[in-house]
């Protein structure tokens, strides 16, 4: 286009007498009416004419609005001429001038702290003494006015009380948002009608409190609909109603018709979000009241004061502190709203002399919706969740959710069916770690409700939503259609939002609580988010390897288990990555690994390539330390285009403008980077044709690359904006900014490609740092497509997982000591026909023997692999896993009410429902939570079900030592020990054990004769004479258990399963006459005989070899 080849030319200065006429506005994209007031035959001075106008001082301020406190009430007539007192009148008055404090002019500008300033008005807590007694008066004879101050000079004398005049010329209403008409304390003073001779009446009025120095407040509030015990909700509910919305307020209709106007201005807000701490501003202050006050007070320290005749407590701060004290909230987990005046004192009177300034509520932030600030390079995340019962036979539930990120103004939509272990909620919760979750608290279950206090993160609030319809439309999936359709939500997504919902399996349960959520962002002012956001499909296991809630949690794939903390998780090893996009990139694809070997190798590829050359590596690194949080400020740019900025007030407008001016030149500074180093990976052909089989680039160089295109923005910037980092912005700076933005977006699609090259060429550039940095062998694993089932009885390929020389990346010793390195395989190995190995390990071992550690490491190993990253083992080839299965540790949820076996009986029943041939399978110590007996029924029948019905790749660590004698000669399974070895004492303390145990870590073929229990319960200093009498009873249980069970430890030739298959063998030769009955012998009979032929085999074979030995 002729535009894009000279965006310069587009741009042209405009002469001199034609400035004055150029209207605009920054962000309305054309000729609207500017916000910025300029008097007629000022245009030339009109920058000068805004700043001014914004500047004026607070004091100036006039119309029904102006807080009285802010103009101190004049009592004392300016003609009045001191008299002679008698009596000692002059020594009374020296004697309380110690009460008053000379205010220096300087100290009462106008961005002094609100703080500080002590507050005047009729019904003050600290009233001055002019109005208590106004026949004291100063020297000169005129009231010294200072900001809620006098000082005081000379000698005051007496004169009558009813030659006072109060002038009231200087006070105009009404009072602030905490104020209501009252009668003036003056008045009170003058009906009570003190005699001036009575000086002992006066020094005890002197002597109140309230007459002396200002003191902080803590009491309670004055208005009775504000008390806990009669405060409700718009509808009249009190906080014990189920319905009761915390959100709303009500307030009697009397009490908020004798409100002043800008009473009614707060109120009305308030009572609608309570749940906002809300500053409300007045002239160049802003300030919070009664309950919002007391929060100020106890997380700012700010000191609360009263205020106007009804003693609202109140606290403020200037507004150059303003944006400070709106992140300490934020981070502290608050929501915070601005009321903002819309137009300044000057433009209110030029309306009338009792106009009254509008306000509005402009902005709301809360900690998941905020864009600005130090927010840090993870995602922030807001969702919205709905809950429907499916079919009693179905035995399922389906979540429908939406998410956005507003700091990218990205949004996702989705559900998932789940099961009563809420397994699949878990791992979207994990997936997107929420800051906020909104949800109707009566429409969510119990176990979902339970779901979102485990797997959320510390410090996430849930945010509850009114329990009725709200005003704006019903949640269903036709008004959620409406509300879209009606208010143009989500025009500038590059996607339709038709196509990202159409394509869900429940789509109306989606739509439900994408309702939920638009409603949510619509209370909260954020309309250019809603407009301008992209909305996407998300899936929680979208063809890749699926990995649940608990499973993150048992793996500490991204908290630890100690502390919570980053420290030692999957995430934290992987995390060498620079720019804020790849590390949330990196995020996104730890929660979905791939399940699809083509794409699996093309990462690979770009690793190998990288680890091979380390100057890429280098030179890679140093172009992306350069970059800006493109992706973040995409999403600001584009929520700019069609904002709402235009209807803000002056001072807050161009505060946003001047941020958008810093953003955008960020940008394309930043993309200036991005493509620099793009062009220079073009230089190293083999990497680049490797990143474009991964990633989708545009074209960056030609006549239509981007590379042109960004040089002609990079000059309008150093042309338009030379110090974008902190650029004034006029009239026409806003109109060339608003031009530029709006071009500059015509190719968003083509800058989220490069955004999304740069952050995967980010994320592998870490996999190879983190092969390349390791302290042990890193090998590139082999992957294998998933296997096949068996075809007439007869097995082809099965899934297989061969690692050999496998360690644990975490457990590195303090000295950089590596763990001792393990071989793993399971199932058919690919390339040879004759080798079988079983697919289920049977683990034993010692307690503290390593067992664990084992298991996470093979878990570890197939997510290292399947994200395209290379593994802590020497060799490793392994065909597709699905799913990965953990069941490890015990641990009970006291605050759900769920026993530790209850865990464990849920976990292993979603590894039954859910598992198939190509999962893996990590159980440990199943059954421990129960009696001895029961828990090893439980162990036992679980096992054998995994072993012969599913037939997946499984570890199962178990301390019940008859599991290895019913399966020791079972053809699928292979038993293994952690091997340990004792020492002798070097102590000569007798104990029941004279020598050390010492664990080996290395697995070893054969089952562990015993668990070695007495002995860990020595090292963890259990005193030696327990640990003798439990020794004794554990021989006696072994010899009476040996004597009366058959399944006891002593027997090993003969085992129940032996007994079930011969069972098996006789039902098949008794229906061998019956054709039908043949027909119907179960594919278990089939296992069966080939599990007896095994057995004969073996039987066979080792009387054979003995002979010829």
């Amino acid at each position: 286009m002729q535009r894009q080849r000279s965006i310069l030319s587009f741009f042209q200065k405009p002469s001199p007498a034609t400035q004055s006429l150029i209207p605009g506005d920054a962000t309305s994209g054309g000729g609207g009416v500017s916000r910025f007031t300029v008097k007629e035959g000022d245009a030339a001075n009109g920058d000068a004419s805004i700043r001014s106008t914004v500047s004026k001082s607070v004091d100036e301020v006039r119309g029904t609005d102006t807080p009285p406190e802010k103009v101190p009430r004049r009592v004392l007539p300016s003609g009045f001429k001191k008299a002679e007192a008698a009596g000692g009148a002059s020594s009374l008055f020296s004697n309380i001038m110690h009460k008053f404090v000379k205010v220096d002019d300087r100290e009462c500008s106008g961005d002094r702290s609100r703080e500080n300033v002590v507050t005047l008005d009729d019904s003050s807590v600290c009233m001055k003494i002019d109005n208590v007694f106004p026949e004291f008066h100063s020297k000169n004879g005129q009231s010294q006015e200072r900001d809620r101050a006098f000082s005081f000079n000379g000698r005051a004398d007496l004169r009558s009380v009813d030659d006072v005049v109060v002038e009231d010329d200087d006070v105009v209403g009404p009072e602030t948002p905490g104020m209501r008409p009252s009668v003036p304390r003056l008045k009170r003073v003058l009906e009570d009608k003190v005699p001036v001779s009575d000086s002992s009446k006066r020094l005890k009025m002197l002597q109140n409190p309230v007459c002396g120095e200002k003191k902080e407040v803590h009491e309670g509030t004055k208005f009775e609909w504000l008390e806990p015990s009669r405060i409700r909700d718009a509808n009249r509910r009190r906080p014990d109603d189920p319905l009761y919305d915390k959100k709303t307020l009500y307030i009697p209709p009397d009490v908020f018709k004798k409100m002043s106007a800008s009473q009614k201005q707060y109120w009305s807000v308030k009572s609608e979000y309570m749940d906002i701490v809300l500053f409300f501003k007045v002239g160049k202050f802003y300030e919070l009241y009664e309950l919002d006050a007391e929060l100020g007070h106890k997380e700012l320290d700010w000191k609360m004061t009263m205020s106007g005749v009804g003693k609202c407590r109140q606290v403020g701060i200037s507004e150059s502190g303003i944006d400070e004290a709106v992140q300490k909230l934020l981070a502290r987990g608050y929501k915070v709203g601005r009321i903002e005046q819309l137009e300044t004192s000057d433009q209110a009177k030029a309306r009338g002399a009792n106009t009254i300034i509008p306000r509005k509520l402009v902005q709301v932030l809360t900690p998941s919706t905020a864009n600005e600030g130090n927010i840090g390079p993870d995602a922030v995340h807001l969702l919205a969740i709905k809950e429907i019962k499916m079919e009693l036979e179905k035995c399922s539930t389906v979540y429908g959710f939406a998410f956005v990120d507003c700091a990218a103004l990205r949004f996702w939509v989705g559900s998932i069916s789940d099961d009563a272990s809420c397994a699949a909620l878990g791992a979207l919760l994990m997936q997107v770690s929420p800051k906020e979750v909104v949800y109707d608290s009566k429409g969510l279950s119990r176990e979902a409700q339970k779901a979102l206090r485990k797997y959320t993160l510390t410090g996430s609030s849930a945010v509850q939503l009114a329990p009725e319809p709200q005003v704006m439309g019903d949640t269903d999936a036709g008004g959620v259609r409406n509300m879209i359709e009606s208010n143009g939500y989500f025009k500038g997504s590059s996607e339709s939002w038709n196509c990202a919902v159409g394509g869900l399996s429940e789509c109306d349960i989606a739509l439900s609580a994408l309702g939920e959520l638009i409603n949510h962002l619509s209370r909260l002012k954020l309309e250019d988010v809603l407009k301008n956001g992209d909305i996407y499909p998300y899936q929680v296991y979208r063809g890749c390897l699926r990995i649940d809630g608990q499973t993150m949690v048992n793996l500490e794939i991204f908290n630890n288990s100690c502390d919570g903390g980053p420290s030692g998780t999957l995430y934290k090893y992987l995390d060498n990555c620079v720019s804020p996009t790849g590390k949330r990139l990196l995020r996104n694809w730890i929660c979905h690994p791939l399940k699809d070997v083509g794409s699996i190798n093309k990462r690979l590829d770009v690793v190998e390539e990288f680890t091979a050359n380390s100057e890429i590596i280098q030179i890679t690194g140093q172009y992306l330390h350069k970059l800006p949080d493109l992706e973040r400020l995409l999403g600001r740019i584009k929520a700019s285009v069609q904002s709402s900025a235009s209807v803000l007030p002056a001072l807050l407008g161009k505060k946003m403008l001047k941020q958008r001016v810093k953003a955008f030149g960020q940008i394309v500074k930043g993309f200036r980077s991005g493509i620099d180093l793009l062009l220079a990976l073009q230089k190293e052909s083999n990497m680049m044709s490797l990143l474009c089989k991964l990633c989708k680039l545009p074209i960056l160089v030609g006549k239509s690359g981007l590379e042109l295109f960004l040089s002609q923005f990079e000059a309008a910037i150093d042309s338009d904006f030379p110090n974008y980092q902190n650029q004034d912005v006029t009239d026409e700076n806003a109109e060339t900014l608003t031009i530029l933005i709006e071009l500059f977006i015509e190719r968003a699609s083509q800058w989220s490609e490069v955004i999304h090259t740069i952050s995967c060429l980010d994320v592998l550039r870490s996999f190879a740092i983190a092969a390349s940095l390791s302290p042990g062998t890193m090998a590139r694993p082999v992957i294998f497509p998933e296997s096949k089932s068996t075809n007439q009885n007869q097995e082809i390929k099965g899934p297989i997982l061969k690692i050999q020389g496998l360690w644990h990346p975490f457990a590195v010793a303090a000295d950089g000591q590596l763990p001792v390195p393990n071989d793993i395989l399971l199932g058919e190995a690919q390339n040879s026909s004759s080798s079988f190995h079983p697919r289920s390990l049977l683990l034993t071992g010692p307690n503290m023997g390593g067992k664990s550690t084992l298991l996470r490491a093979t878990c570890l190993a197939v997510i290292f692999a399947q994200l395209g990253c290379f593994v802590p083992c020497e060799t490793c080839e392994l065909s597709l896993v699905d799913t990965i299965f953990t069941r490890l540790g015990a641990s009970d949820r006291i605050m759900t009410g769920e026993s530790t076996f209850l865990v464990e009986c849920t976990e292993t029943a979603s590894v039954l429902q859910n598992a198939t041939q190509d999962s893996l399978v990590i159980l440990d110590e199943l059954g421990r939570g129960t009696s001895t007996f029961d828990g090893y029924a439980i162990a036992y029948s679980v096992f054998r079900h995994l072993v012969e019905k599913v037939q997946c790749r499984m570890l199962f660590a178990t301390h019940y030592h008859p599991l290895t004698k019913e399966f020791s000669t079972h053809p699928r399974v292979t038993s293994k020990h952690m091997a340990c070895a004792f020492r002798p004492r070097s102590g000569q303390e007798p104990r029941s054990c004279d020598q050390d145990l010492v664990f080996l870590y290395r697995l070893t073929e054969g089952a562990c004769p015993e668990s070695y229990g007495l002995q860990v319960a020595l090292m963890a200093g259990i005193p030696n004479q327990v640990v003798e009498i439990a020794s004794d009873a554990a021989q006696a249980m072994k010899r009476s258990i040996g004597e009366n069970f058959k399944s006891s430890e002593l027997r090993s030739e003969f085992s129940s399963l032996h007994e079930e298959w011969l069972k098996t063998l006789v039902s098949i030769s008794q229906a061998a006459h019956n054709d039908a009955a043949i027909v119907e012998v179960e594919e278990d009979d089939y296992d069966t005989l080939v599990c007896l032929w095994h057995e004969l085999k073996s039987s066979y074979c080792v009387p054979k070899v003995k002979a010829m030995s």
